[in-house]
């Protein structure tokens, strides 16, 4: 695949997803990451011994690797002068600084605007955010699960009448990896402005942003109408039959999104065996089918329940409308698009246990990025450090000072 950011180097003081997964999503395209961890505990992201749902293997942090995949780590106490002087001097060579600590941190620690042009006045600087950088949330943290997904509107509008929560988002990292391509798309940007015009751009992106922009099209509607956005009742689903989902016998669910109806009704009607419903004056045309949308779905439903889903697979592949099967997430890995595309790679940490990983989800010459591990905790510093021509004698002081891991 072609390494479109090769080249460029990244310098990153972030933790957990959000902001870590957009500079990983980079490193999987080419770029160099030098990620700078807390210099006792590192990433609190490796301290992270459950998803919320599910416990974190002992021996593999699918999580921690998601999100800092081909990265260079480096243990650096940025609260010491010779800690941020090593961190300058990286500034100095990299091309992205990139953040997710809040206003009052960054200004604590010295690595603000101000503070990293000082020494690198061409750096694209880039702020991941819990609210946005105005307003007043500004500084406050955030998860995606607050920002992204209750504050949004996205919550509400996965709620359903009968249920009587609001669920929580579908997995973990939902809205974190959805902002942090988000956040990589706007680097590129950012570079390619720079390289246009000598200009290097100052970068932000919020979970609260991206949510929005992910709930864009519910919320113009709602503020067309001027009533907020909700699922609709199971009734309203039902307006059109072939915009919907069906269970099969064994439990399973078909997901119809067949817009011209119809058009696909005739059709459908052959592939299962009933072609006398194509004939049936209250479905001869859209309009009478969408008129009679509640019989037509109340067929459908009675005959999908009838058979278990490995027939349904085998009799609707000559359809030619649009639908697919709900799956879960093994079933999604396994999905033989998944894997004609390359979707999903095989990986092995830094204690060599094999896992897979999703791969970045664009692809340039018909190739999907090859995915890496990510680095142990400082696994790179010496390295990072006599890259800026400190010998061992130096390095040792620092590690013997705390200043570095």
């Amino acid at each position: 695949m072609t390494q479109v950011m090769q080249g460029f180097r990244i310098l990153e003081v972030a933790e957990q997803t959000f902001v870590p997964a957009a500079s990983a999503a980079l490193a999987d395209l080419g770029a160099e990451v030098i990620k700078i961890e807390h210099v006792e505990r590192g990433d609190a992201m490796r301290g992270l011994a459950s998803s919320g749902t599910s416990d974190v293997p002992d021996d593999v942090h699918p999580l921690m690797e998601h999100s800092n995949r081909h990265k260079k780590s480096l243990g650096l106490d940025l609260t010491s002068p010779e800690g941020r002087d090593i961190l300058y001097r990286l500034a100095a060579t990299s091309d992205v600084f990139l953040t997710n600590k809040l206003a009052g941190v960054r200004a604590k620690l010295q690595i603000d605007l101000d503070d990293i042009r000082a020494h690198n006045p061409q750096i694209v600087y880039v702020r991941g955010s819990g609210q946005g950088e105005r307003g007043p949330d500004a500084d406050k943290g955030s998860y995606d699960v607050l920002s992204f997904w209750a504050r949004t509107g996205a919550a509400v509008g996965t709620w359903r009448p009968e249920y009587d929560l609001v669920p929580g988002p579908p997995g973990p990292g939902f809205g974190d990896s959805i902002g942090a391509i988000t956040i990589a798309g706007a680097i590129m940007g950012g570079l390619l402005h720079r390289e246009r015009t000598g200009e290097a751009p100052v970068v932000d992106v919020s979970l609260l942003g991206s949510g929005l922009w992910a709930m864009g099209q519910a919320l113009a509607l709602s503020l067309v109408v001027r009533e907020p956005w909700t699922p609709p009742a199971a009734t309203e689903t039902r307006k059109n039959p072939l915009s919907n989902s069906y269970e099969t016998a064994d439990g399973r669910l078909l997901w119809f999104t067949c817009l011209q109806a119809g058009k696909y009704w005739p059709s459908l009607c052959r592939v299962v065996g009933h072609p006398e419903w194509a004939d049936d004056p209250r479905f001869a045309d859209h309009a009478s089918l969408m008129e009679h949308s509640m019989e037509a779905a109340a067929l459908l439903e009675q005959l999908f329940a009838s058979a278990p889903l490995e027939e349904w697979r085998r009799r609707l592949e000559p359809f030619d409308g649009q639908w697919t099967v709900t799956q879960h997430t093994l079933e999604a890995a396994a999905d033989p698009q998944t894997v004609a595309n390359g979707y999903l790679q095989e990986c092995r940490n830094a204690a060599g246990v094999p896992f897979q990983l999703v791969t970045v989800p664009m692809q340039y010459d018909e190739e999907p990025p090859p995915v890496g591990r990510a680095p142990e905790m400082n696994e790179h510093g010496d390295e990072i450090l006599a890259g800026l021509g400190l010998d061992w004698d130096a390095i040792l002081d620092l590690k013997v000072r705390g200043v570095v891991a």
